[in-house]
């Protein structure tokens, strides 16, 4: 008995054979954000449910809920919208919008009036987080604490400044990854920090006035200095990343630079009065 061949564009059940090439992801020239949005959905760490983040204009990153909603059931005030992957915090005049996640998370405490609309769907994210923490599929992150020790300030998130500005990093200095797209279509493994280029200097520089706030004691802080650093430099760090992909402006990013601007009230508990040990200083020419 001889075997019937199956014909061209099908599997042998006559099933047709559907090959899908992968698309490649790339950033227009003209987008004001270099981010893919590609790998930019995360899980809110409080409650389980689905987030997706976002650049806005002052480069801070802002978690907003997955799914648009109607500017009828949204209070003005938290009202964002996107435009070439930014978020702004206000309408564009249509009759969507998006809204930031903590309005909606039912792990967090409101302070504001919201509509019924929004409390219903508080319930629906509440009624998820109860199942998947019932499951097993969630469980809270607890808060960190660290012992006011030595090693515990070696390994905790330094204050840089960079063009006039301070940030706080979200890991030490020797461990800022880069976060371009690789030609692989994944992350790049290399360091902002480089042995063949110069890097910043650890200084006890005042705290300064707090920005619309009450002033504080104007006190001495640990503050990783790169302003001695050419301007193209600091661009690279601002931006984290490798002299390699700070070279090639066209290549995307995977994941936000992890700076946050420094605020002397937020982040007190990352206010260091002494330098780090010598071997963590040493950063320079290696």
């Amino acid at each position: 008995m001889s075997c019937t061949p199956a014909p061209a564009g099908r599997h042998w059940d006559g099933s047709p054979r559907i090959t899908r090439r992968p698309r490649p992801l790339q950033v227009a020239g003209t987008s004001p954000s270099r981010l893919l949005r590609a790998g930019q959905s995360s899980r809110c760490r409080r409650c389980g449910n689905r987030v997706d983040f976002y650049q806005r204009a002052d480069q801070r990153p802002i978690a907003l809920h997955p799914a648009e909603l109607s500017t009828t059931n949204v209070p003005e005030p938290c009202r964002w919208h996107l435009s070439g992957g930014i978020a702004y915090p206000h309408g564009d005049g249509s009759s969507w919008c998006r809204i930031p996640h903590a309005m909606l998370c039912p792990r967090r405490t409101l302070t504001c009036r919201t509509s019924p609309a929004l409390d219903a769907m508080r319930c629906q994210l509440a009624v998820r987080t109860r199942r998947l923490t019932d499951t097993g599929a969630f469980t809270p992150t607890p808060p960190t604490t660290r012992s006011p020790t030595t090693d515990a300030d070696s390994l905790a998130p330094p204050v840089v400044q960079i063009l006039l500005c301070r940030y706080l990093a979200e890991h030490t200095v020797e461990h800022l990854r880069c976060v371009a797209q690789t030609r692989n279509r994944h992350r790049c493994t290399h360091t902002v920090l480089t042995p063949n280029k110069p890097a910043g200097t650890w200084r006890l520089l005042p705290t300064g006035p707090c920005r619309g706030q009450l002033a504080l004691p104007d006190t001495l802080m640990a503050v990783y200095d790169l302003g001695h650093l050419p301007y193209s430099e600091q661009l690279r760090w601002r931006a984290q990343r490798c002299p390699q992909h700070a070279a090639t402006p066209g290549a995307a990013d995977l994941a936000l630079a992890g700076w946050q601007t420094f605020d002397l009230l937020l982040h007190a508990t990352h206010i260091r009065t002494h330098l780090p040990h010598p071997p963590a200083r040493q950063l320079r020419n290696r």
